[in-house]
């Protein structure tokens, strides 16, 4: 008799696309395509001065484990220093968060979407990197902003400006 249950996915450890995003290197471990849209995975390299500026997502829930390093957490409910250890959940509601790693070492976090649906906004405004590859942030000109912010419409998504949580 056949075994109709789905077979484990397992990816190894330099397997999965790997995205330089905000100047950071994320690696999708699994995305919707693989989960029926009901979640995503993503492996998070965040070096020195990166991180994603404020933004909100109201129909996604968005968790965060610091596996190492440390990189503050803002959002309109306060700054939080999140270290090696830590935990931060985003419920779903679109509070305007994002964090940044302000030390001189490379923070590495692992973030869970539900439902999924931001993996793929990161592959369409990412670039394709080989594993541990770092570039630059984009520069925010007004043209580069005009395109986040509508390619971050279309998953529901919205990008508030750099300073926005000051």
């Amino acid at each position: 008799m056949k075994n109709l249950k789905p077979a484990p996915i397992t990816i190894g450890a330099q397997e999965g696309k790997t995205l330089s995003m905000a100047g950071g290197t994320y690696r999708i471990l699994i995305s919707g395509k693989e989960t029926n849209g009901e979640y995503a995975t993503i492996d998070m390299l965040i070096p020195p001065g990166s991180g994603p500026g404020p933004h909100a997502h109201a129909s996604i829930h968005e968790s965060f484990y610091v596996v190492d390093g440390e990189v503050e957490v803002k959002s309109e409910a306060g700054t939080y220093i999140a270290k090696k250890g830590s935990f931060i959940n985003i419920p779903k509601g679109g509070i305007v968060h994002g964090f940044k790693n302000k030390t001189d070492k490379i923070a590495h976090l692992l973030c869970m979407v539900v439902p999924s649906g931001l993996e793929e906004m990161f592959m369409e405004l990412g670039t394709p990197v080989a594993p541990g590859t770092f570039l630059p942030p984009p520069q925010l000109d007004p043209d580069t902003i005009k395109k986040m912010q509508q390619v971050a419409e279309k998953y529901r998504q919205q990008i508030f400006p750099p300073n926005y949580l000051d």
